[in-house]
């Protein structure tokens, strides 16, 4: 069973899209992306004095950053739910991987005891007609 096509055919379009957005927030370029931005604005604003459009103590950029983590935390976090899921299945699947292999390996080995006991008897055989000669 392919785990990853079956999960993914299975995903909605909201599950896609929480999935892109965890993947671009937990991103390095993101997290360089956002510096920058926030070291603009405090930059700019702190420059401009009262003049600036969000002053010290930067009210308008705490709301922003706010709404962001509002709205980011439980998107990630339903895309780590998804993907623990996944995990599971996949956990799921190499067991059943395991279980099988195991069970081919122990039908090998009878087939090789069972081999093993021919050549014993083959060449229990060899040594009676050569001490019959």
């Amino acid at each position: 069973m392919d785990v990853n096509q079956r999960f993914s055919d299975s995903l909605t379009r909201g599950q896609h899209v929480a999935d892109r957005i965890a993947a671009v927030v937990g991103s390095w370029p993101f997290i360089v992306t956002q510096s920058v931005f926030l070291v603009g604005w405090l930059t700019f604003n702190a420059l401009t004095g009262r003049t600036a459009f969000d002053p010290y103590p930067f009210i308008l950029l705490n709301l922003m950053l706010s709404f962001q983590a509002a709205y980011t935390g439980p998107i990630v976090m339903m895309s780590q739910n998804r993907q623990a899921e996944k995990d599971r299945l996949m956990a799921q699947n190499d067991y059943n991987c395991n279980v099988t292999a195991e069970e081919e390996i122990r039908l090998i080995m009878e087939h090789l005891k069972s081999q093993d006991e021919l050549m014993r008897e083959i060449l229990r055989q060899i040594s009676e007609t050569r001490e019959g000669l």
